[in-house]
């Protein structure tokens, strides 16, 4: 049950706190989301898919 309830919750923090999440990164490390979210979106797809596995 926890593998199908932990990742929804994630995504939905990071849907919901995301132009907070983009500001912060861009203040801080003064570059843009837009590789980094590409990759992280795929990162997330193989946790997924990995935990739907196992």
């Amino acid at each position: 049950m926890i593998k199908y309830i932990l990742p929804a919750i994630i995504i939905f923090l990071i849907v919901l706190f995301w132009e907070n999440i983009t500001e912060f990164v861009e203040k801080k490390f003064n570059i843009r989301l837009n590789y980094i979210v590409v990759g992280t979106i795929i990162a997330l797809i193989a946790l997924i898919l990995l935990l739907l596995n196992y």
